[in-house]
């Protein structure tokens, strides 16, 4: 690069602000050297050069500034720190680095809402399971009694949904006016979302049956909001009643087993030919299904083994891997992928290792608001930019 080209390239920066959201470490040197303040805050926004980084995804220049005496406390109009931004946009390695220099993850926003919160909100999984990581509440509520969960279920966030679960969420908590995650999942006809917080819950029927401070169930908000999906799936729920293995021990020995995981008394039933491996019970489930809900690795391989047909689907068109994909379970997904021939699922794989998941997840069916976080095409190039 020429001395006019660095010349030039330093003149296209009105502000260590536009620095730093090009990811021009060098530039952002020169320009406190020369008398910016590293706390300085933008007009628009007011971002300091910190909430500039983690709302980027600047990684270098977050890192300068970290070491040159950002203030990670400073809040923006809307009470953010930087670690806010950094959970809205899902950059989990500036999250990391404020992480390791001490960032509260407790810290409110003027909606009570922590990095958590929002992490969970805008669909950001994998930066969320490295906030939790760290230690922080997961029952953390808002000023309305929101928890984290009862952001991921309203906005339909069903990978933060189900890491929330595994990490201890309650999800029979009520906000301020008495609804559940479940009263949210249904004004919104998130059905995926719904579903998995059925069936996680203690009892079908207390679910179903809930009622908000405004006397409400679930069904009564998916009626009201015209949440087709929701009540075709309460409709089905109520003609059942309680959970299935409740009843249907007798009727269906084998599906019991697999639902518990009794591989031997399975094995005996298959073998002696009492049930056929790929048999249904009332409501299109196999044996395969059944041991998917639960996650029962041992049972699966085994059904798979015997020649158990893995693309049969239930009454509600889910395979045995929708079904684990539903439940969370992440290790039955995984070797049920391969083996399932419908590739075209209604939801996203699941795989705990693969980032792209959650990138992904985080704009399907997104109902964040954009407002001035949206940065167009040349800006995100540009932050990638070190």
């Amino acid at each position: 690069m020429t001395t006019v080209e660095v010349v030039e390239k330093k003149q296209n920066y009105t502000s260590v602000h536009e620095a730093v959201k090009a990811g021009d470490v060098e530039q952002l040197a020169l320009m406190i050297k020369s008398g910016a303040g590293v706390n300085d805050v933008d007009v628009v926004h007011k971002f300091t050069p910190l909430h500039c980084a983690a709302h980027s995804g600047s990684l270098e220049c977050l890192h300068w500034l970290l070491w040159h005496g950002a203030d990670t406390t400073h809040v923006t109009v809307r009470g953010w720190t930087a670690a806010h931004l950094a959970a809205i946009r899902g950059q989990d390695a500036c999250m990391q680095a404020l992480l390791i220099n001490g960032v509260n993850t407790e810290a409110q926003d003027d909606r009570g809402c922590t990095p958590a919160h929002l992490a969970a909100a805008h669909g950001q999984s994998y930066t969320l399971q490295t906030i939790l990581r760290s230690g922080a509440n997961v029952n953390v509520s808002d000023r309305n009694d929101w928890k984290p969960v009862h952001y991921a279920a309203f906005h339909g966030r069903l990978g933060c949904l189900q890491l929330l679960v595994r990490w201890g969420a309650c999800i029979d908590d009520v906000d301020n006016n008495g609804n559940l995650p479940a009263h949210l999942a249904a004004v919104e006809g998130h059905l995926h979302c719904f579903k998995f917080l059925v069936g996680k819950m203690a009892s079908v029927t207390h679910t179903l049956k809930a009622r908000n401070d405004q006397g409400e169930t679930p069904r009564d908000l998916a009626e009201q909001f015209f949440k087709d999906n929701i009540l075709q799936y309460i409709d089905g729920m109520e003609k059942e009643g309680e959970h299935p293995e409740a009843q249907e021990v007798l009727a269906f020995p084998a599906h019991d087993a697999a639902f518990k995981g009794d591989l031997l008394v399975l094995r005996r039933l298959v073998k002696s030919g009492v049930i056929n491996i790929n048999e249904r019970d009332d409501k299109g489930y196999t044996l395969m299904h059944k041991a998917a809900e639960q996650g029962h690795i041992h049972c699966l391989q085994w059904l798979i083994e015997m020649g158990a047909d893995c693309d049969i689907t239930n009454d509600a068109g889910e395979t045995p891997k929708d079904v684990a994909k539903r439940c969370a379970h992440l290790a039955a997904v995984e070797l049920l992928i391969p083996r399932t021939g419908d590739s075209n699922s209604s939801d996203e794989e699941l795989d705990a290792n693969n980032i792209k998941f959650f990138e992904r997840h985080g704009v399907e069916g997104s109902t964040d608001s954009k407002e001035d976080l949206t940065l167009d095409e040349a800006e995100k190039r540009n932050a990638r930019r070190l």
